[in-house]
């Protein structure tokens, strides 16, 4: 009977997590996406358009933010990813100037877009898992957004 209850708490417990993930991250489902030319974000519980996607081929979690110049990517996760330093820069953010590295990520990749070179930060104030997916990656896309849902259009460039 114990086990029975283990069973069934432990069970609870996975079913949990994984209904608090799905509305963390809505669109943890894009990650191995097939190459496209847009992608539909749907904003999490707390209104945010949260993804999982790729830099350098590496899987990372990817808060969107219009408001940063930037890729801006944890220390911690900079890290691991091998990432250059490539010079210190001042920066303006929500919690004010802050110092941090320049760097240059490789590839980044959402939902099936793909963007090359693009000009990232590395920040150690950001939590240790959480990369903001700023200009330099999103001013490369159009972008529509309605009611719930974002959408990263790769521009026509037909004349």
């Amino acid at each position: 009977m114990l086990a029975f209850w283990v069973l069934l708490f432990g069970l609870g417990i996975w079913w949990f997590s994984g209904l608090i993930d799905a509305r963390q991250n809505p669109n943890a489902n894009l990650l191995d996406a097939p190459p496209g030319t847009s992608v539909t974000l749907e904003r999490n519980a707390s209104g945010h358009y949260v993804v999982s996607g790729r830099i350098n081929g590496e899987p990372v979690v990817m808060l969107l933010d219009t408001g940063a110049t930037s890729v801006a990517v944890p220390e911690p996760l900079a890290k691991q990813l091998g990432l250059p330093h490539e010079g210190e820069a001042w920066f303006t953010t929500a919690n004010g100037r802050v110092r941090g590295q320049l760097t240059m990520l490789d590839e980044i990749s959402v939902g099936g877009i793909t963007a090359q070179q693009v000009r990232g930060s590395i920040s150690s104030g950001l939590s240790d898992d959480m990369v903001l997916l700023g200009m330099s990656f999103l001013g490369r896309f159009d972008i529509e957004i309605r009611d719930k849902q974002m959408v990263l259009r790769v521009p026509d460039t037909r004349p």
